[in-house]
């Protein structure tokens, strides 16, 4: 028994391997791909998996991980600041939906229980896809970029308290009400008994993990506490989505949200991967090739009815029609909540089975169809309005790729350090990262980055290689480094090539495949602490720059045969915080907006604000007259703790 479980669980991570690595190329959703895997699978498929309710079992936990991860990402000073967008267009854009969806599946003669699971399940968008193609297409922070995140963070807050309530909708008549009522008690006062206690022992207890410097104990800590809250609410009744998310949440004000994120990151996705997998058994291909025309009739209802209320309640907020129209698209799907809210709600006996493969089934279309809708809706209703929507990191983008310019392979903390010198020198230049997070966050700080994979030919045509004075290759992967270079060495022979690496192990192949220049960085910083230690001792200037030169030149031959360290953290040795770069976006009603920066007492805090950005206008060093505005950037340096209370103060007072 035991040896074919984890023969059913290679099966299952060895076709989700396979199935992923061609998802990847061809720019679909990870998501579908792990659906799609469960449906090649699983009994309406080829049948490997004969038992996919022990996948099911552990499917739950990436439930876990997924409402764990985010309460994380939940910030009480973000929603704040856009309360305007999240309760106006987003709690209305819920609470419609429901209504007309629940409406439609009543007067089909559905029971009450089952219209409103099924209702929640459609109302619910996808953040995981809509996120990551705003950031891929640079549209994240264009207007109709933030009224989707806006709508899908209370879709977010929407969704755990539809995940709460569910298990007690598995009754009838007036047993649900009273369960339901009950329940929503019952979730208030441990909200509030969590909200209590929690802020007194969940940081506490990390400050004391993190003192001893140990990474082991951090690690158990934390997953220790994520499976201790849902099992804390389950005991007293209550879903374990709410007891995940709230332990989220409390850990998410804490400056150790970072670091437990980075922990968690490749368990939540493994058994998130699972959770869909198991999705994916649920669909029964041959049912739904007899129902096909049900399917994609369902799709189109369901998308045409959520973009109607989005357009429409967009346009009652006071926003242009180009913008609704945009945010109609990128809000019309399903999303990975549906999915859970349908699985569970088949778990209670709300949803059948054939409802369950039905909707599973168009929602999954939904989602593939979005990044074609996203790519394609600023080109469908450009003919709306006159000006269109734009960004100046977008502009920015296309201004530089026009005249000579300096192209940066990777934007980490070697190509970021780069740019900060151009800049003083006044030289434009053009970053390629692969970072959804970095990229997100270099353009809300006005940096003029492109998201993707610096290996594609494409993407370095339209980062401007034609017309470029120079390419360095910032990442260290030597590798990737050959790839890159082969490629600009079929389009730009002449180009100048400056490339990092760590080390001079594949110096040879490098300058075979046409690098102009090659930097060691570790031999490299050896040599400028050789030059320090001669200087102290008293050796001449000219002497050490003469020691320094033999060394490059003999191949950092001397050098040779040291260990390499661990990657820089956030953290020194001694466990004391570093600064980091963080940039802020001033919504229409944040604190800080119609301010002087000097009045905010950020000084106070101990942040510095390197820069302000406003339109596609950026200021180093502003002064403390300056009077801030509504989607304005303000570029931070600080602290992780330091910078979430200077964000709690710009946003939230």
């Amino acid at each position: 028994m035991a040896h074919g479980l984890f023969l059913e669980l290679l099966i299952l991570l060895a076709s989700s391997l396979a199935v992923l690595s061609l998802c990847y190329p061809l720019r679909i959703p990870p998501i579908l791909g792990y659906i799609l895997v469960g449906l090649l699978i699983g009994p309406g498929g080829l049948g490997w998996i004969s038992r996919p309710e022990s996948v099911a079992q552990l499917a739950e936990f990436g439930v876990v991980f997924l409402l764990f991860s985010l309460g994380l990402e939940f910030a009480l000073p973000k929603m704040r600041a856009m309360r305007r967008l999240v309760l106006g267009i987003g709690l209305g854009q819920v609470v419609l939906t429901l209504a007309v969806f629940g409406g439609i599946a009543l007067s089909l003669g559905i029971s009450w229980t089952t219209s409103g699971v099924l209702a929640a399940a459609l109302a619910l968008s996808s953040t995981a896809v809509v996120t990551r193609e705003l950031t891929r297409n640079h549209q994240l922070h264009q207007r109709f970029g933030q009224i989707a995140v806006a709508v899908l963070l209370f879709q977010d807050l929407a969704s755990v308290f539809f995940l709460a309530i569910l298990p007690s909708l598995g009754g009838s008549g007036d047993a649900v009400v009273s369960s339901l009522l009950w329940t929503v008690a019952k979730s208030m006062a441990l909200l509030g008994g969590l909200l209590v206690v929690g802020p007194r022992v969940l940081p506490p207890l990390f400050s004391g993990v993190a003192r001893t410097r140990i990474e082991e104990l951090f690690v158990l800590a934390v997953f220790v506490v994520i499976p201790a809250a849902p099992a804390l609410t389950q005991l007293l009744g209550v879903s374990m989505a709410l007891g995940a998310f709230m332990a989220g949440m409390l850990l998410g004000e804490s400056h150790f949200r970072h670091q437990i994120e980075a922990e968690i990151r490749p368990f939540r996705d493994v058994l998130l991967g699972i959770f869909f997998v198991a999705v994916g058994m649920l669909i029964r291909p041959v049912q739904l090739v007899d129902q096909v025309h049900w399917v994609l009739l369902l799709m189109l209802g369901f998308m045409a009815i959520k973009g109607l209320l989005v357009t429409g309640l967009s346009l009652w907020m006071g926003e242009s029609r180009r913008t609704a129209l945009i945010a109609a698209f990128a809000l019309a799907q399903g999303g990975e909540f549906g999915f859970a809210l349908l699985t569970l709600g088949g778990a209670y006996g709300v949803v059948s089975a054939s409802q369950q493969s039905l909707l599973f089934a168009s929602i999954m279309l939904s989602m593939m169809v979005t990044p074609l809708l996203l790519k394609a809706a600023p080109q469908w209703t450009r003919h709306v309005e006159r000006a269109p929507d734009g960004t100046a990191g977008a502009a920015l983008l296309a201004e530089t790729g026009k005249e000579p310019h300096v192209i940066l392979c990777g934007f980490g903390r070697v190509g970021q350090a780069i740019a900060r010198f151009l800049q003083r020198e006044q030289i434009p230049y053009i970053a390629i990262d692969s970072d959804t997070l970095r990229v997100r966050e270099a353009l809300a700080a006005g940096e003029s980055v492109l998201f993707g994979d610096s290996r594609q030919r494409s993407l370095l045509r339209r980062a401007g290689l034609m017309h470029a004075r120079l390419l360095v290759i910032a990442f260290n992967n030597d590798k990737d480094a050959q790839r890159v270079l082969e490629e600009v060495r079929l389009l730009r022979p002449d180009l100048p090539v400056l490339v990092r690496t760590s080390d001079d192990h594949h110096w040879e192949a490098l300058q075979a495949a046409g690098a102009t220049g090659i930097v060691p960085e570790t031999l490299e910083s050896s040599l400028m602490l050789v030059s320090h230690v001669l200087e102290l001792l008293g050796v001449s200037p000219d002497r050490i720059q003469e020691h320094i030169q033999q060394a490059r030149q003999e191949r950092y031959r001397l050098l040779h045969g040291y260990l390499h360290g661990e990657r820089p953290k956030l953290a020194d040795a001694r466990g004391n915080p570093l600064e980091v770069v963080h940039p802020v976006v001033l919504p229409e009603t944040a604190h800080a907006v119609n301010h002087r920066l000097g009045d905010l007492g950020l000084d106070q805090i101990g942040v510095r604000v390197q820069a302000l950005r406003r339109g596609s206008v950026t200021g180093q060093d502003p002064s403390d007259d300056v009077r801030l505005k509504a989607n304005d950037t303000l570029v931070l340096l600080g602290t992780a703790p330091q910078l979430e209370r200077a964000e709690q103060r710009l946003l939230g007072g």
